[in-house]
């Protein structure tokens, strides 16, 4: 079944996470989207293991602003999240390798 909504979508990250390319990684996510599929999303990735909750965290290692639209058709494939952040339309405060190696950690999700 696919996803409607987008916390739908986040609700689907876990169990679609490389566990081989999370291999070593340890990482807070911050996803702030604005629209009407916006709302905020923490994605933590530490020892394989990927948890999702909705809120904010107080210390993230990356931030990605873009609407919730955006951000479900950059994991999704149908957008180029490169493309969508020279148009401004995505900003990413932080750790932006982290930003990039964001899709080799879910390469299923389409």
């Amino acid at each position: 079944m696919q996803p409607r909504t987008t916390k739908e979508f986040f609700d689907t990250l876990p169990q679609r996470l490389d566990v081989d390319a999370a291999e070593g990684v340890a990482a807070v996510y911050q996803f702030d989207l604005s629209g009407p599929q916006g709302g905020q999303y923490i994605l933590s990735i530490k020892d394989r293991v990927c948890q999702v909750q909705e809120g904010v965290h107080p210390g993230p290692d990356v931030t990605l602003a873009l609407s919730g639209e955006d951000c479900v058709g950059i994991l999704a494939g149908r957008l180029d999240g490169m493309q969508v952040a020279m148009t401004g339309r995505l900003q990413i405060s932080g750790d932006l390798t982290l930003a990039i190696q964001l899709k080799s950690l879910f390469p299923t999700v389409r």
